[in-house]
């Protein structure tokens, strides 16, 4: 299969080149992202509104709060494994775009176009529409105490909260990493109330449902299947934990803080997840806690009196840091699909001085606006989230696959191949008791990824298209460049396009990225 000139560069080489950035004074995104922020963004991700509203999707099937706490446990393990094995790749193929790019680089162009196509399709605008609704449910409610708030009020300010966010990630990756940063830090503090009210109920002797006599009593028989379905929530809980390798290169060294914030984020989360759900039996039953529909909300209510409006606040601005996070994130894996020819060529553009991806970003923002125009985008989330866990699988199994082809490759951080392994075992469980038990649902999703492959063959495959088609995109990703005020990163600054492949990129820019765009490259980046 012969590919474009955007896919032919190696493994290899994309880490060379991405390793060996020079700053030229060329437009190219801004490496903003430290420590702290690249932390804020994976606990951001990960902490949404499920610890606050749901955690019960764990706890009704493992049927006991001792086996709920013990799936809590591993499943926080086998994410800090995954992590592990994703550390490896994120340093060792320095790009952004995670684990799309990765799989693009081990497997091949149409692998990597499927994984691009079902998160531009479904799982990005579907996921970040339903946090936002979440938001305006939580900020609404207070002013509809008897009933719940309108639809249409619900989904006009999930748009406005999607629209203000967007205008932040658009106007300046410093505001965008600080709002995170921001957030983060509320949610935490949140959970660390509940955490500390949990300490208090259990220094008083409330701690019933925490002795191992009753911890491991049944409230409804155990089941083999029900138990697997428990790890499956529990693993979908933290979901988000691969985020900051969609940033990779807006980070300030990542060689270090990239694996630096896996390590400290990834216990830190499984630590509040396991101390929240405990804190939370010892002010409610499993059967209390299983009838609430925002367990953070009783739980506040049953301890906090009069103070107990701090719960609600805390889901909101949990779920607006959730927004922004996933907007930051997923606009940098349209940008670095749209950089290897995978997308329209506009969405690898950054402005030339903000050195944003505005059009990428306004790409997300519209496809999950119009996804909050549809009913069925719960639906849709269910079908896809099968897919979702079948490439991490897919890509840590690149990492086994790019060590057996390319044993030589520099790799700044090595695992052992017995972590990789581990994961792959437990992923493969997962996703075998998922096609047993939802066969039809697992079925529909790698039906919805399919329809990619036509999509793949002639939108990137077939590249001799008919003049009137390329003179058409050339016109439209002319009028959106003039829109948006955007060129074509600097090759070498921070892009991966470099030798004969930069030089093709800088081949086809259109006539504003080189009269204009190049004009402005030494402005502010």
């Amino acid at each position: 299969m012969t590919e474009g000139p955007r896919q032919r560069s190696s493994t290899a080489g994309s880490a060379k080149d991405a390793a060996g950035e020079k700053e030229s004074g060329g437009v190219a995104l801004k490496k903003e992202i430290g420590l702290v922020s690249a932390c804020g963004i994976i606990v951001g991700n990960i902490i949404g509104s499920g610890i606050f509203v749901s955690p019960k999707g764990v706890m009704e099937n493992a049927s006991s709060v001792g086996v709920a706490l013990i799936v809590w446990i591993i499943t926080g393990i086998i994410t800090a494994i995954g992590a592990l094995c994703y550390a490896e790749l994120g340093v060792t193929i320095p790009k952004s775009g995670g684990d799309y790019s990765y799989v693009k680089d081990i497997f091949g162009g149409l692998a990597g176009f499927l994984r691009l196509w079902i998160a531009v399709l479904v799982i990005y605008p579907t996921n970040q529409a339903v946090i936002a609704l979440t938001f305006s449910n939580y900020v609404l409610q207070p002013l509809f105490p008897t009933c719940f708030p309108p639809e249409n009020g619900l989904r006009l300010l999930a748009a406005v909260c999607l629209l203000l966010l967007t205008w932040v990630n658009c106007s300046s990756v410093r505001w965008a990493t600080r709002v995170q940063d921001i957030f983060t830090a509320g949610k935490l503090l949140a959970l660390a109330l509940i955490i500390i009210m949990g300490i208090v109920q259990i220094c008083m002797g409330e701690y019933y449902w925490l002795e191992p006599a009753n911890a491991f009593e049944p409230f409804q028989e155990y089941d083999v299947g029900l138990i697997a379905l428990a790890f499956l929530q529990g693993s979908f809980a933290y979901g988000g934990w691969n985020f900051l390798n969609y940033v990779t290169e807006e980070l300030v060294d990542p060689y270090v803080n990239l694996p630096r914030a896996i390590f400290i984020s990834i216990p830190l989360v499984t630590f509040v997840y396991v101390f929240a759900n405990i804190a939370y039996v010892t002010a409610m039953s499993p059967q209390e806690l299983l009838a609430s529909n925002a367990v953070a909300v009783t739980f506040g209510e049953k301890l906090l009196g009069v103070m107990a409006w701090i719960m609600p606040i805390s889901v909101a601005l949990s779920t607006f840091g959730g927004v922004n996070g996933s907007l930051f994130t997923s606009s940098r894996l349209f940008f670095a699909g749209a950089r290897e020819g995978h997308l329209p060529s506009l969405l690898a553009m950054i402005h030339v001085k903000r050195c944003t991806p505005i059009p990428a970003l306004l790409f997300t923002c519209l496809s999950t606006l119009l996804m909050l125009c549809t009913s069925d985008m719960y639906t849709l989330i269910n079908y896809v989230g099968f897919i979702n866990y079948l490439f991490y699988g897919v890509t840590v199994a690149g990492q086994i696959v790019l060590r057996v082809k390319q044993p030589d490759m520099h790799r700044p951080i090595k695992v052992s191949l017995i972590w990789p392994v581990i994961y792959l075992i437990f992923w493969a469980f997962l996703l075998i008791f998922s096609l047993y038990s939802e066969p039809v649902v697992c079925g529909i999703g790698l039906a919805i990824m399919l329809t990619g492959v036509p999509v793949y063959f002639l939108g990137v495959y077939w590249e001799n298209k008919p003049k009137c088609i390329d003179t058409f995109v050339d016109k439209m990703t002319y009028l959106g460049q003039k829109m948006c005020v955007v060129v074509y990163p600097a090759e070498g600054n921070g892009s991966s396009g470099s030798g004969e492949e930069g030089e093709e990129l800088k081949e086809a820019r259109s006539p504003l990225s080189k009269a204009e765009g190049d004009n402005h490259k030494s402005e502010d980046c």
